[in-house]
């Protein structure tokens, strides 16, 4: 028999869910302001062949794909933007960089977390002028596959046409345009050493693009052997950080043992986390003005 404590409880919870688009449309639009507000700040930072429109039209695309991403502090997101901005990389679609949101236990609030992908490492790369070629492929158990090191390296991969089975190697290779060139091998247990170690091992591209992180781990791990300049080196830095607004430095979350994994349990009220959205939603609009 229902009581009047269980009612009440299920016309709150009725009411909550009722306002749930209401509110997440509000959020869409304080969002879509603050990229168009931001857009001359985009426009100075992105390369000749980007433009601000685009990246707002890319990044309100990714933030409507990852519902999470509008429960973000705003200042944490716009930062996030401002840094694919900066390495003229796009969010989301074609894999050159991600927008992920993370549960900050600290600060109890969720912020976005700034991935680099593996298109995005190789686009880096590229821009050098150095490199003819960079690519990675995954080995998996039926291939043929044979690599050596010392005086004489050599890589021999012929991929099975039929059944792969699963992932156990990961390779990438650089020819250089003077003729030379670098490769690098990972075991699966060399790139799971890798995830385990990423605050973002648990979640996002590591679980829905498992084989696209581990190419980009490895091209990563080769860029200390690569003819890039000191700039597209300190660039790859900005992988895996975080923005607290757009005119911060990006911080490395690494070290940061107070970021925790979101789950159910460690949300914060839907009503809380709406009003540290507007609080700061206020503190970006001082900073950009």
């Amino acid at each position: 028999m229902a009581t009047n404590s269980t009612a009440k409880n299920h016309l709150a919870n009725k009411k909550n869910k009722s306002n749930a688009p209401q509110q997440s449309n509000n959020q869409v639009n304080t969002i879509q302001a603050y990229l168009k507000k931001m857009g001359p700040e985009f426009e100075r930072a992105l390369p000749k062949h980007m433009d601000a429109d685009r990246l707002g039209r890319i990044a309100m695309t990714t933030i409507r794909q990852n519902p999470k991403l509008l429960e973000c502090s705003i200042p944490s997101l716009m930062g996030a933007v401002m840094q694919a901005a900066q390495l003229g990389l796009e969010p989301g679609l074609i894999g050159h960089c991600y927008l992920v949101p993370f549960y900050n236990g600290k600060m109890k609030e969720t912020d976005v977390q700034f991935i680099i992908g593996y298109k995005g490492m190789i686009d880096l790369a590229r821009r050098s002028g150095h490199i003819e070629s960079i690519y990675a492929h995954t080995v998996h158990e039926n291939d043929e596959f044979e690599y050596e090191l010392g005086l004489h390296p050599k890589l021999i991969h012929k991929p099975s046409t039929g059944e792969r089975g699963d992932m156990n190697f990961v390779y990438s290779v650089a020819h250089f345009k003077d003729g030379g060139y670098q490769f690098e091998v990972f075991s699966r247990n060399d790139v799971d050493k890798v995830k385990e170690r990423s605050k973002a091992g648990k979640f996002g591209p590591w679980q829905t693009d498992y084989e696209e992180m581990a190419k980009k781990t490895v091209i990563r791990r080769m860029f200390k052997y690569l003819p890039i300049s000191v700039e597209v080196q300190n660039q790859a830095t900005h992988d895996e950080t975080v923005r607290k607004d757009v005119t911060e430095d990006a911080e490395s979350i690494y070290d940061q043992e107070y970021i925790d994994i979101p789950t159910n349990e460690e949300q914060p009220p839907q009503e809380e986390e709406k009003d540290r959205s507007d609080v700061s939603a206020e503190k970006a609009a001082m900073d950009i003005e």
